[in-house]
């Protein structure tokens, strides 16, 4: 495999799913699962189709309880293709597909820099000939409602008719989980197909209760040197096909390709979902000028957000990057989504919206600007629904969800299956409100990125004021300390959702929450000194503030409360009370001990006694910022963070994670990067084999871990550079981690497209392409530079010595 492909060998039924979910092709519009066109959804395959955005809501009945979810839908299957052959008594025989037939060869190669995935087979016959097909598909990047598959079958000592089905079908459900299989899945209805001669068939549907209208139109041409025997368009209740027979005599190539159109009702101008899906396939070119045209925009992203790294860890880079550009693509920049959890690959937490923007958002702010300011806007046009949730719950300001989806209302579920132990068991986790400072946090920094005053002075400074107002309101003055406290949340962990034998759920100063609580604060007051004063006044009014609230909003600022324990920072009051667990016997007596807590609750116990968490919860304040700016918060609160106490937090709490989320390796090699290097590749590595190993034991048959991918993106660009955009100014700190030494990547930053970094030989160079924008500043730990547009800077940096500690160059 070159660096551009990756390949896939044999034909293994228990490995099909993570396969398809890994060769998924998107274009940040819809998504196609990489699923083998001859086979429909069952217990090895599931092909499926998403659309970014198209959501649907169901009730269900869970443990005797009726619960509404909503979820991103299955579309119909417009990917189905596949061949039977005539046997000598004249029946026509079983449809082909590896388990019918011998298969001689089977592989599936993945062309990243093309955007293309290609599939081999050739079968061996019941009468001893062999038959050999090719195929190579695309979901096109310049247009994104259409999408190609080309069939290339060729007889091989055989001779003989063969029908060919292409389809679009439309007996479709949301499958792909089977922990999910006890709730409705029906999402489809009105199905309705059609033909349009003479070669092309559609299918339109509606979801059941969001009423998105859906349509799809595949034409199927063939190439056969003459006319087939027959071609019938064959449009059914459930499905519409184009049936052909063909005779084959030895030797013989035929090509078939079958072009495909998707329209849904949210598209913007368009009149009706099927005449516009039947037109664009129509005019659509031919297979070959599509893959040329495809081609050609891959060829564009990949010059404005390739990264340069040797070696496997530079394969699995840009392996994450190829995904996370499918899912959030300059398409997406048109439209109102957000970033789904598991991308569009798969029906894991029901395609919601997490925080996961938080991972993404870093590297898109310096590539696609365009989309990082779509995907803030997904939140925008949902603050007045936060606003409204904050109300019912008796709070000002804005009350973001855990999970969003389609309006912005919480769609955490209220029940979640333990598959251990096969109970459905009360999910907190909507009580995770520090998604709302994540949102900030983007806002801030997509702004001191792009240098995007206009939205931060607009729509940014709406969402901060609000996402500010509603820590500020739920900020509890204690007289014992002085200090304000934030009760009844959960913290990044997840596992700790409660104290033991508590009768309400939630815990009380969580660290990670009061920080970037008070961060929010300190930013947003910040942002109000900097306002013009026609600006701020049109503000307060139209958000019904008053600037009376300013001082408590100060005053929580300096005086959240931190829990210390032993040392160390404490994940939330109360932490140092809990059980210590025996890490070594539950490692001993079970294959991985990653989701700990489905572990001990199906041994009648919980996660919540013991003093263990999911991921990183503390530590994530040391993904987030700098060294600097994290010492500058908690200074800001009265406290005093040293190196030596970061350093004993890190080594608590690194003893007492499961890592049951793969965003925890992720954070934990950033983290060590800086405060342990010798043993931060250990888990940079984990966290770039996440998704390609299925480390979590099947959870990327069921979607890739988007956030996770783009993070390790993140890490190269900002971790191991120690890149900042603060203060109108590029930061640099570079980190020496001798496993990554070497990397290259260009940025875009504020109106200068293609500014290059590159480390290599103890040096970090910097180029800034030639233009009329201002020079660009450059900070480093102890100095600064600035360099002028056409001009290059090689700075020296740390180098890494054989044991792993720095040493200047």
């Amino acid at each position: 495999m070159s660096e551009w492909t990756w390949e896939w060998t044999g034909y293994d039924p228990t490995a099909e799913r993570l396969r398809e979910s890994l060769c998924t092709l998107g274009n940040g519009y819809f998504a196609t699962r990489g699923a083998l066109p001859e086979r429909r959804a069952g217990l090895l395959h599931y092909p499926a189709t998403y659309v970014a955005g198209c959501y649907n809501r169901l009730e269900s009945t869970v443990a005797g309880r009726q619960v509404v979810n909503e979820d991103l839908v299955n579309l119909p299957n417009w990917l189905l293709l596949r061949f039977r052959l005539r046997r000598t008594a004249g029946a026509w025989g079983p449809w082909l597909f590896p388990g019918t037939h011998t298969l001689l060869d089977h592989r599936h190669t993945l062309d990243l820099r093309r955007g293309t995935l290609t599939r081999a087979s050739r079968y061996r016959l019941d009468d001893g000939g062999v038959l050999r097909v090719e195929q190579i598909r695309l979901v096109h990047m310049e247009d994104p409602h259409l999408a190609a598959l080309r069939t290339v079958i060729t007889a091989e000592d055989w001779s003989g008719e063969i029908e060919i089905e292409s389809s679009i079908d439309g007996e479709v459900i949301n499958g792909n989980v089977h922990r999910y299989r006890a709730l409705n899945r029906h999402h489809v209805t009105h199905v309705r197909t059609g033909a349009h001669e003479p070669d092309t068939v559609w299918l339109t549907c509606r979801t059941s209760t969001s009423d998105i209208s859906v349509a799809l139109a595949a034409r199927t041409e063939i190439t056969a040197g003459e006319a087939p025997a027959s071609s019938v368009l064959r449009p059914a209740r459930q499905r519409a096909g184009h049936h052909l027979v063909i005779f084959f005599s030895e030797g013989r190539r035929v090509t078939v390709d079958k072009t495909v159109a998707l329209h849904t009702s949210r598209d913007t101008a368009i009149s009706d979902p099927l005449g516009e899906a039947v037109d664009r396939v129509t005019a659509a070119a031919d297979v070959p000028t599509l893959l040329d045209s495809h081609a050609a925009a891959w060829e564009r992203l990949w010059r404005r957000a390739d990264i340069q790294v040797p070696g496997e860890a530079g394969r699995i880079l840009r392996f994450h990057l190829f995904h996370v550009l499918q899912t959030l693509s300059p398409h997406t920049a048109d439209l109102d989504v957000g970033v789904p959890a598991r991308g569009l690959h798969g029906e894991a937490y029901r395609g919601h919206v997490f925080w996961d923007e938080l991972f993404v958002l870093p590297y898109l702010n310096l590539h696609f600007p365009e989309v990082s300011r779509s995907l803030l806007n997904y939140r925008y046009r949902r603050l007045t629904r936060a606003c409204r949730t904050a109300r019912a719950a008796g709070r000002s300001g804005a009350m973001y969800p855990w999970q969003s989806g389609s309006d912005g209302r919480e769609e955490s579920q209220e029940w979640h299956l333990n598959p251990a132990s096969g109970r459905w068991l009360p999910d907190h986790s909507h009580l995770q409100h520090h998604v709302g400072s994540a949102i900030a946090y983007n806002v801030w920094q997509y702004c001191e990125a792009t240098g995007d005053t206009e939205y931060l002075h607009t729509r940014g400074a709406e969402m901060l004021l609000q996402i500010a107002h509603f820590w500020a309101d739920l900020a509890i003055h204690e007289p014992d300390t002085d200090r304000y406290g934030i009760r009844g949340v959960v913290g990044p962990d997840e596992y700790h959702d409660g104290y033991p034998g508590a009768a309400l759920p939630g815990l009380d100063d969580n660290a990670y929450t009061n920080v970037t609580a008070a961060w929010v604060l300190t930013r947003t007051l910040e942002l109000v000194r900097r306002l013009p004063a026609w600006r701020r006044e049109e503000l307060f009014d139209r958000l019904r503030l008053n600037t009376d609230e300013l001082p408590k909003w100060e005053e929580v600022s300096r005086r959240l409360r931190v829990p210390f324990h032993q040392g160390v920072i404490s994940q939330f009051e109360g932490y140092d009370g809990l059980v210590e667990l025996d890490w070594d016997a539950y490692r001993a007596r079970y294959k991985t001990i990653r989701r700990l807590d489905r572990i001990l609750e199906a041994e009648g116990d919980s996660v919540n006694r013991y003093k263990a968490s999911k991921q990183a919860d503390v530590l994530m304040l040391g993904y987030l910022f700098s060294p600097s700016e994290l010492r500058a918060v908690f200074r800001r609160l009265g406290y005093d963070l040293d190196d030596d106490l970061w350093c004993r937090t890190v080594d608590y709490y690194l003893r007492r994670t499961s890592h049951g989320s793969t965003l925890s390796e992720l954070v934990h090699g950033l983290v060590l990067a800086r405060a342990r290097r010798a043993e931060a590749w250990q888990y940079v590595h984990e966290a770039l084999e996440a998704d390609i190993a299925d480390i979590q034991g099947g959870t990327t048959g069921e979607g890739v871990h988007l956030g996770a991918m783009a993070g390790t993106l993140d890490l190269v660009q900002r971790g191991l550079t120690g890149l900042e955009t603060r203060e109108d100014a590029l930061w640099l700190n570079p980190v020496p981690l001798p496993a990554l030494s070497e990397y290259g990547f260009t940025v875009h930053y504020r109106g200068h497209w293609g500014v290059g970094v590159r480390r290599r030989s103890g040096q970090l160079e910097l180029s800034v392409p030639d233009s009329d924008e201002s020079p660009i500043r450059v900070m480093l730990a102890d100095r600064a530079v600035t360099i002028a547009p056409g001009e290059t800077c090689s700075l020296i940096v740390p180098d890494i010595a054989p044991d792993g500690s720095s040493r200047q160059a």
